[in-house]
């Protein structure tokens, strides 16, 4: 019970670690706002959560629209009484239009940006000030290894919203300090989501032989990491960026 008597606020919560870190918190003892915009997949995560004994709803919204994160935040106000954590977890990665910036067209890069950037600065705009009413409270963001290193095959505008999100996240941290509200974000590195769904068997058997721990992160590695960040446990941590990729960065190219 680790989050006992806490709500969280998680988006992308329909699948992968969003949908990890929805049964992981609500087991620690957390009430769920599951946000998301496919509707079937995130009544499912809420039907998972109810049924191994947790207390959740699901909002529909898309996180790159203002107005949608808002009601989104109020109807998990009016739900639960209060939010003590904020999960940013929505985001896109789009291999079959996010190139190189030489091969990117703007409606890409801007889609890119609106969900992945501006969508957890929504939630952080009107999260926030609903952590600052409980005395304070945790704010976790779903950062990306690709923020901290270059790769030639690229998908620059991902790269650069997770990159952007670091620095926001580090800035949040400082201003936001005085009120009792931490900021942290995670880096995972190759994780085994959804998100991958266009790998191969080999592919999937060449990215594990290259990360040192000789394996794929799974979303469940990934929610316990936030766990840490959202829990009490991390009461002085802030402004942090956790880097989970088995490996990859220690090991270098």
């Amino acid at each position: 019970m680790r989050l006992d008597g806490k709500v969280a606020f998680i988006t992308g919560a329909g699948m992968g670690v969003g949908r990890a870190t929805c049964l992981l918190f609500a087991y620690e003892g957390a009430r769920i706002v599951a946000v998301d915009i496919n509707s079937e997949a995130g009544e499912e995560t809420v039907h998972l959560v109810k049924k191994r004994g947790g207390k959740a709803i699901f909002v529909n919204c898309d996180v790159a629209d203002e107005q949608e994160v808002k009601k989104a935040i109020e109807t998990g106000v009016k739900a639960f009484g209060k939010l003590n954590i904020l999960f940013n977890n929505a985001g896109v990665l789009w291999r079959d239009k996010d190139f190189e910036v030489t091969r990117t067209d703007e409606a890409t890069w801007d889609k890119v940006m609106a969900i992945n950037l501006k969508g957890t600065v929504w939630v952080c705009k009107y999260g926030i000030r609903e952590l600052i009413k409980q005395g304070g409270g945790a704010i976790v963001n779903i950062g990306s290894g690709t923020a901290l290193m270059g790769f030639t095959v690229a998908q620059d505008a991902y790269t650069a919203s997770k990159g952007a999100l670091a620095s926001l996240t580090r800035s949040l941290a400082v201003v936001y300090a005085k009120d009792r509200v931490r900021a942290n974000i995670i880096h995972p590195g190759p994780v085994d989501t959804p998100m991958q769904k266009e790998w191969d068997d080999e592919t999937r058997q060449a990215i594990s032989e290259w990360v040192p721990l000789g394996r794929l992160a799974t979303a469940e590695d990934i929610a316990c990491c936030g766990l840490f960040l959202a829990s009490d446990e991390s009461a002085y941590i802030t402004g942090t960026e956790l880097i989970v990729d088995g490996g990859i960065m220690a090991k270098g190219r």
